[in-house]
């Protein structure tokens, strides 16, 4: 098992930053690149809803914590921010609070899908949890070319 805490301000250009931190922590499990872009892209979604929603228009800090356990990577994503009254209609496809920002509302579902577990945790003005699972593919003798 191996871990790591990240702490970074909530700011767009850290986005990137945030999930290439997350795919090299990966990276020991040997995942496959299709595995690694699935991680890297519910990252930016979960970093992108703490920058948008949780913190909207003011400063604010996100906390990453990642998590090894065999070929498992546990990954969860918090931040301090607005929070969410309704977890269940937000996680409705195509739902957004920011309909004038043209936001897609597709953040949550393209977690859900892109993970194989996935569970959000939020309280009104005390900020949400993200926590997402993804299980690698076992290894196969001579699959080393694919990964």
């Amino acid at each position: 098992m191996n871990e790591m805490k990240l702490y970074i301000p909530a700011r767009s250009e850290n986005e990137v930053f945030a999930r290439n931190v997350v795919a090299a922590f990966a990276l020991p499990l040997n995942p496959t690149l299709s595995e690694l872009s699935d991680v890297k892209t519910a990252v930016s979604e979960a970093v992108t809803n703490c920058i948008v929603h949780g913190y909207r228009d003011r400063e604010g800090e996100i906390q990453i914590t990642c998590r090894t356990e065999g070929r498992r990577l546990h990954i969860e994503i918090s931040d301090s921010g607005r929070g969410i009254g309704d977890v269940e209609q937000a996680l409705q496809p195509f739902f957004t609070t920011l309909e004038d920002e043209e936001r897609s509302g597709m953040g949550f579902t393209i977690m859900q899908t892109f993970m194989d577990e996935f569970s959000v945790r939020s309280k009104p003005n005390e900020g949400t949890t993200v926590t997402m699972t993804k299980c690698f593919a076992p290894e196969a003798d001579g699959d080393a070319d694919a990964r």
